[in-house]
């Protein structure tokens, strides 16, 4: 019997866990546009709700949107590549930190809280370069 309350903790505790939650939702999704999550390729679709770590990767003719639990807004340009490599944001605070790498392709942003709460807490990295995120709206392209 005690057995059972135990464990219901841990499956309460295991839910909960950061590292499973949503941080954002995709809004429109078009052409050739997947998800890789782990060893999982999940094809975009409005609704598909994104985990820190994911993978947004678009084709000659894909394209996505999503908005971010913050409030951030992305749109990937086809020919992308884009992680999702850290994202922790604290709903009561209205703070935390981004990290986005960039390998390919084209992302423009509208930042959200996260980048309008402490400076330097939303960041992008390029294969070339870091940019830390200050303004609300920007647009980043890398040549592939």
């Amino acid at each position: 019997m005690r057995r059972l309350p135990f464990a219901f903790g841990l499956l309460a505790l295991l839910s909960s866990s950061p590292a499973a939650a949503e941080i954002a939702r995709i809004k429109v999704a078009s052409g050739i546009a997947a998800i890789e999550r782990g060893s999982q390729r999940l094809r975009a679709s409005p609704g598909l709700q994104l985990l820190a770590g994911d993978r947004l990767v678009t084709g000659k003719d894909g394209r996505m949107s999503l908005t971010f639990i913050d409030n951030t807004r992305f749109a990937v340009g086809p020919n992308s590549r884009v992680s999702v490599s850290e994202f922790q944001y604290d709903r009561t605070r209205q703070r935390g930190r981004f990290l986005t790498r960039v390998d390919r392709g084209s992302l423009a942003v509208v930042s959200g809280r996260i980048a309008k709460s402490n400076r330097d807490s939303m960041k992008v990295r390029t294969p070339n370069s870091l940019l830390g995120v200050r303004g609300t709206k920007f647009v980043i392209t890398v040549p592939q």
